[in-house]
């Protein structure tokens, strides 16, 4: 049996690979490369370049490779480009979501880990956010999201499928040996944004509003490394197949840090400034989303090896001039 691994060939789904093939999985990757990169996938690990709404070529690996569980991170991701282009969320995120739950439910696909987003919650203040909070998204990004969970849910009611939710926080960082990262040469991250900066490599870098209700006025964020967060999705995969329950869960550390916090860490780790301007608010940014991580700690046994916004700084940086000299 084996897991299939959509979006693979990107940031999170790269990481994933090298996490399920270190627990002895058997590891499927489906990925259009429009945002990922075949060399970021191991080559232990049966690539495919695909869309996941094909339900031809997604019906076929399932087969060949008896694919048991599916772990799903293909999808569009940058707020702001989802209020300029919301259909775009709704078909990347929507409408290619359910063709592949209905691909799976059809090849009896029996586990199904979902990357879902915070952004879900929308607006909730500085106290940490649970599960239960009112949901409220503030984008087509977070409603495209949540509108999966949704479907994930009523299928699993239906069907012989169990399923995981996992609402990331703000991911960041890259694998600890330097074999992959955030690559996407666009990419909005503020980590990874900031250490181009220091780098060289952009001129400046802005901080959308500082007059927001936070202690330095720039937007708060519950910063997790992508390491810490793949761990939660193959503890997952366990959890389900010893016949745990379906569950939604947060995945974050639950503390939080502003942008001027993460610009000062990134100089620290450069030993060196930059410049930094001011511009005006993004659309969609709540002032504050910070996570309570409880139900996913007490879910899984899950608990964080990376948990200091210092050491996820320095592996970004890291493989930022590691990817720096791969593009030379």
């Amino acid at each position: 049996m084996s897991v299939l691994v959509t979006g693979g060939a990107g940031y999170i789904g790269s990481h994933a690979v090298i996490d399920l093939l270190r627990a002895g999985e058997e590891v499927v990757v489906i990925d259009d490369l429009s945002t990922g990169f075949d060399w970021a996938v191991q080559e232990a690990a049966s690539f495919h370049q695909g869309d996941i709404a094909d339900e031809a070529l997604v019906s076929r690996l399932l087969k060949d490779h008896g694919v048991e569980a599916v772990i799903h991170f293909a999808g569009s991701i940058v707020v702001p480009e989802s209020v300029e282009n919301p259909l775009k969320y709704y078909l990347n995120n929507t409408a290619k979501s359910r063709s592949l739950i209905e691909t799976c439910v059809k090849a009896g696909v029996k586990h199904f880990i979902f990357s879902s987003t915070a952004a879900v919650y929308g607006m909730v203040g500085n106290a940490p956010v649970s599960e239960d909070a009112q949901l409220a998204p503030m984008s087509p990004y977070g409603r495209s999201k949540l509108m999966t969970e949704w479907m994930l849910a009523d299928v699993a009611a239906a069907h012989d499928m169990t399923f995981a939710a996992l609402r990331y926080f703000n991911v960041a960082g890259g694998d600890p040996e330097g074999r992959v990262g955030q690559s996407t040469a666009n990419a909005t991250h503020l980590i990874k944004v900031a250490c181009q900066t220091a780098l060289g490599q952009r001129p400046y870098i802005e901080i959308y509003g500082d007059d927001y209700p936070t202690p330095d006025g720039t937007c708060i964020r519950d910063y997790i490394h992508v390491s810490d967060l793949v761990a939660a999705h193959t503890a997952a995969l366990g959890h389900l197949r010893k016949g745990g329950e379906s569950f939604i869960a947060n995945c974050g550390y639950g503390h939080g840090f502003s942008v001027r916090d993460v610009l000062g860490a990134v100089e620290r780790a450069a030993g060196r400034g930059f410049e930094i301007r001011q511009a005006p608010r993004r659309a969609g940014d709540p002032a504050s989303i910070v996570s309570n991580p409880a139900l996913i700690k007490r879910t899984l046994g899950w608990e964080p090896a990376f948990d200091n916004l210092d050491t996820i700084v320095a592996h970004a940086l890291a493989w930022e001039r590691r990817l720096a000299e791969r593009n030379r």
